[in-house]
């Protein structure tokens, strides 16, 4: 009988260590998968990954300059070569460029750099993802793998100061639906999720989000996600919306 090979989740996007991606990587961590960490910033990235050694897991940082198609075909390379016996099972792209201005403040570099991460780096990390994910076999999930997008309320809306964050963000869940539909076939899940409201991180406690509901704990984020990875072939979700009990909506 062949030995079961441990599942990888690789993390794109985990900020200074408080938000999403790092409480998404703690608890898959914590749940058997091995931990691939990615983001520009290799102190923040080491100090995750060692936090979750520490802990008792498994994981390790690999830091990105930029997520293009050649740096991400790179970056997954030596996440396999890092853990030869495992397979990527799931994935995650928590990955955001923020620019918030009125229409007519709006530059040129201020659209490119939307558009170079919310969707060119979106493509770049998916296109790896599905690869990886196409090398397995279904699981008994009956499926070969997870791949969740990380998005946000102007990926269905915009509003007067967010026309070029707004526009990245709605490539992005183009993006995941396009994909969803494409491989589902294959027994691929792509999921996307609306996070509606801010999120309770260190960066949020000091701007005194004091209501415990009027922002998103990252830890129930990270709960919702690993619920997403372990649904079966019978009943995936595309999209979920995920806002604190207290948002306006």
């Amino acid at each position: 009988m062949a030995t079961r090979k441990l599942p990888i989740i690789v993390v794109a996007g985990v900020g200074a260590g408080g938000g999403t991606g790092a409480a998404t990587a703690r608890l898959f961590a914590k749940n058997g998968y091995r931990v691939a960490v990615l983001a520009r910033n290799a102190d923040s990235l080491k100090s995750l990954a060692d936090s979750i050694k520490a802990d008792g897991g498994e994981a390790a940082p690999f830091p990105v300059e930029s997520y293009t198609y050649d740096s991400m075909k790179s970056t997954f390379g030596s996440i396999k070569q890092a853990w030869p016996d495992s397979e990527i099972r799931a994935a995650l792209w928590n990955v955001g460029a923020g620019v918030f201005k009125n229409f007519l403040d709006v530059t040129e570099d201020d659209i490119k750099t939307s558009l170079n991460v919310n969707v060119l780096g979106a493509f770049a990390f998916a296109r790896e993802t599905i690869l990886a994910f196409k090398d397995t076999e279904p699981n008994e999930l009956g499926k070969r793998g997870t791949l969740i997008f990380t998005g946000a309320t102007a990926a269905i809306r915009g509003n007067t100061w967010t026309s070029a964050f707004a526009s990245g963000k709605h490539g992005t869940r183009a993006l995941s639906q396009s994909l969803a539909k494409e491989f589902g076939k294959d027994n691929i899940h792509v999921a996307h999720s609306i996070i509606d409201g801010a999120i309770r991180t260190e960066r949020a406690a000091k701007e005194k989000v004091a209501n415990p509901d009027g922002a998103l704990n990252p830890n129930s984020i990270a709960k919702a996600y690993l619920s997403l990875a372990n649904q079966d072939s019978s009943a995936f979700t595309w999209e979920l919306d995920l806002r604190p009990a207290h948002e306006k909506w």
